[in-house]
């Protein structure tokens, strides 16, 4: 096999950009099929973007001989069907963030995967981006020698399509989402710093609705501690007056900062000898980086460093700052 034919499960907002041409342009990658419930939202989109063929149905997707691989990008609380029915069609599986609703249903997904030979990935894409991956360059390569502590702080409005309960966005609905903007927002974060620092081995939090807008949780604070020594502690919080994303990672010997959202912001690197500034754009579509090592890895090329096992680190780490009770993975 030379090239990996994909077909897209859900081709909403996120398939526009950030993804959907990154499958049509990664090399060794084609985008064949794609599949929306209103066909004629599957069509328009198959038209616009120069795919062969669409469906209304999952199932007909999957089991379509021409489609190799499969992305899963619903809304979270059908990412455990959608995986498990390409599983069993014996087609590797690359899924949206977060993996799933809840760290039970990613354990789910990774054994039904591992019983059909297949392989799982999860679109943390900030793995591959190059700036962070120049953030993991840096810590790897000793610029602020041994870490001894993170610190994330997000602060965002209420987003005025938050303010009718009667059309509230999927995203603070707990039971499509698998929680809030925390879910969404806080899982890039943390799976970044499971990527730059290792695994987390213990977390806990508060969670509450301070702005009463929606079901979800508005305010998270968290600590955690990785498996290397390394501790954290973050806010986020998503009814403030203003917007503001930050994170450092303090060592021994200076510090790394930087924004896990900022488009134009850069690393920062602060050492005793001055400061240096990375300014490192982001690609045209941000998944192609990591989809790019999705490809390379179904083509025995290389290795994609986002799979099942470490989106599930991230899920069980907000299910505890959440209050969950999850065994440690």
């Amino acid at each position: 096999m030379t090239t990996i034919r994909w077909g897209i499960i859900g081709c909403g907002d996120v398939t526009e950009v950030k993804s959907g041409p990154g499958l049509q342009k990664a090399r060794g990658s084609a985008l064949v099929a794609v599949m929306r419930r209103n066909v004629e939202l599957a069509e328009d989109y198959a038209r616009r973007h120069g795919v062969p063929r669409w469906y209304d149905d999952a199932q007909a997707l999957i089991d379509d001989p021409e489609v190799d691989a499969v992305y899963v990008a619903t809304p979270p609380s059908s990412h455990k069907h959608y995986t498990l029915l390409a599983a069993a069609a014996g087609k590797p599986v690359y899924v949206e963030k977060p993996m799933a609703l809840n760290y039970g249903e990613c354990e789910e997904m990774i054994a039904a995967c591992r019983a059909s030979g297949v392989p799982l990935f999860v679109a943390y894409y900030r793995r591959a981006l190059p700036r962070f991956v120049k953030v993991k360059e840096l810590l790897d390569g000793g610029a602020i020698g041994a870490v001894r502590f993170v610190k994330i702080v997000l602060h965002q409005p209420a987003r005025p399509n938050e303010l009718d309960p009667a059309s509230l966005p999927w995203r603070v609905q707990p039971e499509i989402a698998g929680g809030g903007h925390f879910v969404d927002l806080a899982s890039h974060t943390l799976d970044l710093l499971d990527y730059a620092l290792g695994s987390i081995r213990a977390a806990q939090g508060f969670a509450g609705n301070q702005a009463g807008l929606y079901p979800a949780e508005d305010m998270v604070t968290g600590s955690f501690v990785f498996r290397s020594g390394v501790q954290g502690v973050g806010v986020w919080c998503f009814s403030a007056y203003a917007a503001h994303d930050s994170v450092e990672i303090v060592g021994e010997r200076g510090q790394l900062s930087f924004s896990t959202f900022g488009v134009d912001d850069p690393v920062r690197l602060v050492t005793p000898n001055g400061d240096c500034e990375f300014y490192i754009p982001h690609p045209p579509h941000v998944q192609q980086p990591l989809i790019q090592t999705v490809v390379d890895e179904l083509l025995g090329l290389g290795r994609c460093p986002s799979t099942g096992e470490s989106a599930a680190r991230t899920s069980w780490v907000m299910d505890r700052m959440l209050g969950g009770d999850f065994p440690s993975p």
